[in-house]
């Protein structure tokens, strides 16, 4: 136990913003606004685009639908609250409300579903032939409904074992969003418990998801190396980078926060980080996914002229 007044409990934290600076604050609430606005209006448009054109009720496609919806739902769970603190005066959440967002922003990660779009595509480019027998209704929805079974078990757990501890007099929480490890660092319990279950089971999301989506992206490659066409080759290279970028943006700047001890000095870095995997890649996934495919470029064309199938 931490030494201090343990009579008291936090019905609520005090959140930071970015900056300090008061002069800097429009500026902020006008980047994020945009940020956001560009988020979920390129994701919905996306799930539009899917569903309405009969052309890309495919496997892919279907997947891809729902990780702009787990974007959409991850950035609308951090941005707005964000927003909220920079233009008032008193930057506070409630206890329920940052057990809230800890939940939701572990549950709407879409991990799982990032190394099951990967499987897909490795299948598609690897053995074409066997694509229609590998990649069944009956497999795809038991795969979409692996994905948020499993981060929820990992958000859910995290979240009644954090519900357990105590929180005492320190409540200023020196980011813009609850987050579990700052939380854990502020508690007067013993969190030995939620400690080994973040390294333990976070360490093994970490590590095994990232390996499955490289090993199929490295064989995708391979597959690529042996075809004949140069731009063939150029195409596909340039669509598996810029899909490979998108993981390691959200993985490096997650790493960053949760792996990698921090001090007070990188409190900033910390946030700036989290700021790239809560709220630029979510911004990033629907160019990086969609407008690099032809098929979904002409699905968005026939959304935007009305002229859907």
């Amino acid at each position: 136990m931490k030494p201090g007044n343990h009579t008291m409990s936090v019905s609520e934290f005090f959140l930071l913003v970015l900056s300090e600076q008061q002069e800097q604050q429009p500026l902020l609430f006008g980047i994020f606004l945009n940020m956001y606005l560009v988020t979920v209006l390129g994701n919905i448009v996306i799930i539009l685009a899917i569903v309405s054109d009969s052309h890309l009720h495919t496997p892919m496609y279907f997947f891809l639908a729902n990780f702009s919806l787990i974007d959409l739902c991850l950035a609308s769970t951090t941005v707005p609250r964000m927003m909220a603190n920079i233009q008032a005066n008193r930057k506070t959440i409630t206890y329920s409300g940052c057990l809230s967002q800890i939940y939701f922003s572990l549950w709407f990660t879409g991990l799982f579903l990032l190394a099951v779009m990967a499987y897909d595509w490795l299948v598609a480019i690897c053995h074409p032939l066997h694509y229609a027998l590998v990649m069944t209704p009956r497999c795809c929805t038991l795969l979409l409904v692996m994905s948020p079974i499993l981060t929820q078990s990992y958000s859910l757990t995290h979240t009644i074992l954090l519900a357990q501890l105590s929180f005492c007099t320190d409540n200023i929480i020196p980011h813009f969003f609850c987050e579990l490890l700052l939380l854990l660092k502020l508690s007067c319990s013993n969190t030995y418990v939620n400690q080994c279950v973040l390294i333990y089971w976070g360490g093994a999301l970490i590590i095994l998801i990232p390996l499955l989506i490289i090993t199929s992206y490295v064989r995708i490659m391979a597959a690529i190396v042996r075809v004949l066409s140069a731009s063939g080759k150029w195409k596909a290279f340039s669509t598996c980078s810029s899909r490979l970028s998108a993981v390691c943006l959200f993985y490096v700047s997650a790493i960053g926060v949760y792996f990698i001890p921090s001090s007070a000095d990188s409190a900033s870095k910390d946030r700036i980080a989290a700021v790239m995997y809560a709220v630029v890649t979510p911004m990033l996934n629907p160019f990086i996914y969609s407008l690099r495919n032809k098929d979904m470029k002409s699905a968005l064309g026939r959304l935007l002229s009305g002229r859907a199938l």
